[in-house]
């Protein structure tokens, strides 16, 4: 049993004392104050009312798309494509929206959602089908995927959905009322966080008890044995491609509906990539994957804050996920290496 498994809060805590080390020296290579611009990075994530409410706004996506790659990685499949499902999702649910924006809400909400879902497993499905009628990579196919529903986003905008009172900008026509997804007044605290926390809940109880669970566990340990057995290794990879795909579906078109307005070619600040390293930091468990999102949605809206009002360099925020993610994956193999050297 390793120290990080016997010491989890020991870990943690090397962690966290190792990437505030490694903050601080990037912002002194910056040539600010470390301790001050640490200081104004928490003030900026959750030191008033309005950067609580942008944490969450930056840790709704995020959510989403970890949950997203989390569902076919629990098969032990690898999906990067959580951006393009994104997109894919976001384009489904506007059509919806353009094409009957006089509903009431109470209709048009869900039938976007829906829609928005669908969007994205169909973006899941064809990564899932090809890896399981012809075993083509789906790491490889995912990738390659994102490229498309992006540019297919950027094509609509541009042309046939974008909005003639826009004066040019690539946009579509601001969303009703009606298609606005509910969220605390005066906030941008909005359903899809509820959405994340209810899904991410449910797809713990999922993986963790059932028959369903264990088959997923079988096939995830050992495909011929699973096999042998009478499991579907197939069904579950188009079913969980699939399932993942819907969830970041959802994210596209709560970012539109709740932050954005409108759909337009930056709707997502790459969500999707980030979900993909929170989910495999969290090691694809739903309920960790929670406390993880919201870490780095803070660390996001934090980093953003600062290059606005401390005059730091862009890719910052960038920059702060990285030294986070990178910090998380050495620090439990040093531990358990500098382990197994003192029980020589």
């Amino acid at each position: 049993m390793s120290l990080v498994t016997r010491f989890p809060v020991f870990a943690v805590t090397v962690t966290a004392l190792c990437f505030l080390f490694l903050a601080a020296a990037f912002f002194a290579a910056l040539g600010k104050p470390p301790l001050a611009m640490l200081y104004s990075l928490v003030v900026y994530a959750v030191g008033d009312a309005y950067s609580v409410s942008q944490t969450f706004a930056k840790t709704t996506p995020i959510l989403l798309c970890a949950l997203a790659i989390a569902v076919p990685g629990r098969l032990g499949l690898i999906s990067v494509g959580a951006e393009g499902q994104l997109h894919a999702g976001a384009i489904f649910g506007t059509g919806i929206v353009l094409v009957a924006p006089g509903l009431p809400s109470v209709v048009l909400i869900p039938l976007m959602l829906i829609a928005a879902a669908a969007g994205g497993g169909l973006y899941g499905w064809i990564p899932g089908i090809l890896r399981a009628r012809l075993d083509v990579n789906e790491t490889i196919v995912t990738l390659l995927m994102n490229y498309v529903s992006v540019l297919v986003v950027s094509a609509l905008v541009f042309g046939p959905w974008r909005d003639p009172a826009s004066q040019g900008w690539p946009a579509t026509m601001k969303f009703p009322e009606g298609a606005v997804l509910p969220a605390v007044p005066d906030t941008r605290i909005h359903l899809g966080l509820l959405i994340g926390i209810l899904l991410a809940a449910g797809l713990h109880v999922f993986f963790n008890h059932g028959k369903w669970a264990q088959k997923i566990r079988i096939l995830a340990g050992n495909r011929k044995v699973g096999e042998m057995f009478g499991l579907s290794y197939a069904f579950w990879v188009v079913a969980l491609m699939s399932a993942g795909g819907a969830i970041a579906g959802i994210a596209g078109i709560a970012e539109v509906s709740a932050i954005q307005g409108r759909l337009q070619p930056t709707i997502s600040l790459g969500y999707g990539l980030t979900g993909f390293l929170v989910a495999w930091l969290a090691r694809h468990q739903p309920l960790v994957i929670l406390p993880v999102s919201l870490f780095v949605g803070a660390l996001v809206a934090g980093s953003d804050a600062l290059q606005l009002f401390a005059k730091v360099p862009a890719a910052s925020a960038v920059i702060m996920q990285g030294l986070l993610f990178a910090t998380a994956l050495a620090v439990p193999g040093l531990l358990a290496r500098w382990r197994a050297y003192r029980d020589r």
